[in-house]
């Protein structure tokens, strides 16, 4: 089984990455993890004025602060992995991960919003579960 997690450095990333090394019927033997953190896109009049290689490089650097803590966690636990990042709107590419990864599983962390907080400005993780059509798993 081939799982995507969608990691954004939080807590509750972290909490999701623990909950997956804890159960071997998600990442024993046989399985595959695929970790992506989604960067925000800068708005053009950013890139117009730093120019597209050093936008190229914040990212990759922003990208290497939640990933980089994340391989050293699963390099402990000897499995079998990869990590990648790309630059969009979050629920979009994560989309696009799924089936890009070919992924059987998407786990995310979730802070667990209000209801109204929920209405006013949506979430995350509202939006992906919407959009996907493999199983989903919120670890709060």
């Amino acid at each position: 089984m081939k799982i995507l997690l969608a990691a954004d450095g939080s807590e509750f990333t972290k909490k999701a990455l623990a909950f997956l090394v804890t159960h071997e019927a998600f990442v024993g033997e046989g399985n595959e993890l695929v970790v992506i953190n989604v960067q925000p896109p800068m708005p053009p009049r950013v890139k117009s004025i730093l120019g597209v290689a050093e936008i190229d490089a914040y990212h990759e650097e922003e990208a290497g602060k939640v990933l980089e803590p994340i391989k050293k966690f699963l390099d402990q636990h000897a499995l079998n992995y990869s990590c990648n990042w790309v630059v969009g709107h979050v629920s979009d590419e994560i989309g696009l991960a799924i089936k890009r990864e070919n992924a059987h599983m998407l786990v995310m962390g979730t802070r667990g919003h209000g209801v109204i907080a929920r209405a006013l400005m949506g979430s995350v993780a509202q939006r992906v579960i919407a959009d996907c059509s493999i199983p989903v798993l919120l670890v709060q």
